[in-house]
């Protein structure tokens, strides 16, 4: 490669880059509360009314407050209420996140939870929300702020008896199944005493509003951080079918497979009878993303828990995409964009996405592909270090290194920073990887059948680091093509 070349491709690099963090930099929580919800005094006001709830809530109305946010973007949304609610009295709460923040509020308690893995905070956040819920009444108006990452960060077991251990091990399994993170989701509800609507009917008579930053398809948001406050429609016919399908029973620690081997199993809250989606089909843009839990939805008994609860998306990938989108035009490149190989596995996605781009390319020589989602992979027992942006990038790579002379990159990466086992976010790929990868000593094709990108692509210099968002929209992917 000449000096010349290897400067462009330097340039697109860092104009994927640019659009990436950009990107997510636009994706500001203040902003979107400001879209939705505002306060007017004690009165909270939404923006977007869409018919199915109260345009209103007066506070006042209410002698408690309790505020649960759970999530990598808890902490965000938490301080953004904060500072718009201006009554204090009588509010408590739980702030359970990845990060603990460096200024807190007193009358709440902060957990610093693991992920992609439980720990004990994990345990204890949950546990200190369940008992902080028993005291809800019908004079308590709760929030739950809900963003991506609680599934693993905020869990507790329904049988007292499974231990944290035996937890971690479970969420690890499912982490390397294979399975769609909606399928991974099916079975943690039907664990977990926090997950599937099982927070809300801990206080059945309270109000509830809870405010959604999703990092799962919008067809699937009770999938968000497991659907703690939400009712599920899935069923333990569907678990059993998923330990089948994924061939997960026997790998399982004895004290979770005897938890759903039981003819008793419990069915988590949620009209089985009733099996649509909970939250409606969305058609962008300009729809109102609210819906109301009524009469009119056919629940019964449990299910009057979700009765008076309000659902507000506040963020979602479709923000990050028209964002990036909008970058990449005003960079001047013809901007396309597709979402279709969403929860693919990697290889599939990969395969999909460069095919697309090179039949766009050959039509517009200046072109980003912007693809969101996040795909999947089936980790073997003994995983490298790396994740799906990585595993995904390092695909494309192997087929990149055919079109030496062109300057085209591959930019997959998560938004919340964090990709797999690693504190990367993902990985940039471009035609010369291959090559400088083995330059370096590497086997790409042994790195990829190993999980094993991350050390490649740290050498190489193409890892993508951020550190810590704040958010948690899915995954974005970036294919350039600068010919013109």
């Amino acid at each position: 490669m000449t000096p010349a070349t290897d400067s462009a491709l330097e340039e697109v690099h860092a104009t994927s880059t640019g659009i990436f963090t950009g990107s997510v930099d636009a994706c500001s929580i203040e902003s979107a509360f400001d879209r939705r919800i505002r306060f007017v005094g004690n009165t909270l006001h939404r923006l977007l009314p869409d018919g199915s709830g109260p345009d209103t809530i007066n506070l006042s109305s209410y002698k408690r407050i309790f505020v649960i946010a759970l999530g990598k973007a808890a902490g965000g949304m938490l301080d953004t209420l904060l500072s718009r609610m201006k009554r204090r009295k009588g509010m408590s709460g739980i702030c359970c996140s990845s990060q603990l923040p460096k200024s807190r509020n007193w009358r709440l308690r902060y957990f610093e939870g693991g992920h992609p893995l439980p720990n004990e905070d994990s345990f204890a956040a949950a546990q200190a929300t369940l008992t902080l819920l028993k005291k809800a009444k019908k004079d308590t108006l709760i929030f739950f702020l809900i963003s991506g990452g609680g599934s693993a960060m905020f869990d507790l077991p329904l049988d007292p008896k499974i231990s944290l251990d035996d937890t971690v091990a479970f969420h690890r399994l499912l982490l390397a199944s294979g399975a769609p993170i909606g399928e991974m989701n099916t079975l943690r509800k039907h664990f977990s005493a926090v997950k599937g609507g099982r927070l809300a009917i801990a206080a059945p008579e309270a109000a509830k509003v809870s405010l959604l930053v999703p990092d799962v398809p919008l067809r699937s948001l009770d999938a968000l951080s497991s659907g703690p406050s939400s009712p599920d429609h899935s069923t333990v016919a569907d678990v059993r079918e998923l330990l089948a399908k994924y061939d997960l029973g026997p790998k399982l620690p004895p004290s979770i497979r005897s938890f759903f081997e039981r003819e008793d199993l419990p069915e988590s809250p949620g009209n089985k009878s009733w099996r649509p989606p909970f939250f409606p089909k969305l058609q962008w843009p300009g729809s109102v993303l609210t819906r109301r839990v009524t009469a009119a939805a056919s629940m019964a008994g449990e299910d009057e828990a979700f009765r008076d609860s309000v659902f507000e998306i506040l963020l979602s990938s479709h923000d990050l995409v028209e964002n990036a989108k909008a970058l990449a035009e005003k960079a001047g490149y013809h901007a396309v964009v597709d979402n279709s190989c969403d929860d693919w596995d990697y290889a599939e996605a990969a395969r999909y996405l460069l095919e697309r781009f090179h039949e766009l390319r050959a039509i517009h020589p200046r072109l980003c592909l912007i693809s969101a989602g996040e795909v999947t992979v089936t980790l073997s027992a003994t995983p490298g270090a790396g994740g799906r942006n990585q595993q995904f990038a390092l695909a494309c790579a192997l087929s990149l290194a055919k079109y030496s002379s062109e300057r085209l990159t591959v930019f997959s990466a998560g938004t919340d920073g964090i990709d797999g086992n690693t504190q990367t976010a993902g990985a940039i790929a471009d035609p010369t990887t291959v090559a400088r990868a083995r330059a370096f000593g590497f086997d790409p094709v042994q790195s990829l059948a190993a999980f094993n990108a991350c050390p490649l692509f740290t050498a190489l210099g193409d890892a993508v680091v951020t550190g810590p968002t704040g958010h948690n929209l899915r995954d974005l992917r970036l294919l350039l093509a600068d010919d013109g």
